[in-house]
C-alpha cells in the first residue's frame, strides 16, 4: 500500500518559519521520521512538497491508481482552495487533513477547511507529531474499509 504525504506552501521552512507556532523540526526530518513509521506500518511513502496551487493538484492527479490514500498539509491552500478539494475527491483519494498549528486558535479566516467535509480525518494543533497521528490513523482506515 503506497500512501503519499503532500505539503503544500511554505512547509519547505519548517523547522525555521516560526519555530514559536511551527517548532524547529525540518521537513527532511518529518520526512525521515514518517518514513520510519511507513516501515512500521508495512507500508511504502512517498513524500513532496510544492508551493504553488496548480502544482499541488498535478501532485494529486499523478496519484490516482497509484496511491492508496494521502496525508496532506495543504497550508493556506486548506482555507481557499475548491480546486484542491475537487482534485482529492475527483481521483478517488482518502485522505488526512493535517495542520501543525491549532488553526482555530488562530486568525478567523484559518478557521474554516475546504477539505475538511471530504476528509477522512483531520488533526490540527499537535505539532509535527500531528503527522504520524495522521498516517496511523489513515492507514488504520484504508484497512478496515478493506476488510469491510
Amino acid at each position: 500500500m503506497r500512501i503519499a504525504v503532500l505539503n503544500g506552501p511554505n512547509l519547505n521552512l519548517l523547522g525555521t518559519r516560526e519555530p514559536e507556532l511551527y517548532g524547529r523540526t525540518t521537513l527532511p526530518e518529518l520526512e525521515a521520521h514518517l518514513a520510519e513509521v511507513a516501515r512500521e506500518l508495512g507500508v511504502e511513502l512517498e513524500c513532496a512538497q510544492v508551493n504553488g496551487e496548480g502544482a499541488l493538484v498535478d501532485l494529486v492527479h499523478g496519484l490516482r491508481g497509484r496511491a492508496a490514500g494521502a496525508v496532506i498539509n495543504a497550508g493556506a491552500y486548506s482555507h481557499t482552495s475548491l480546486a484542491l478539494r475537487d482534485a482529492l475527491v475527483g481521483v478517488g483519494l482518502p485522505f488526512v487533513e493535517v495542520h501543525v498549528t491549532n488553526v482555530f486558535a488562530r486568525e478567523p479566516e484559518r478557521h474554516h477547511s475546504m477539505l475538511a467535509p471530504a476528509a477522512v480525518g483531520v488533526i490540527v494543533g499537535m505539532g509535527t507529531p500531528g503527522y504520524e497521528l495522521a498516517l496511523r490513523g489513515l492507514v488504520a482506515s484504508l484497512y478496515a474499509r478493506s476488510l469491510a
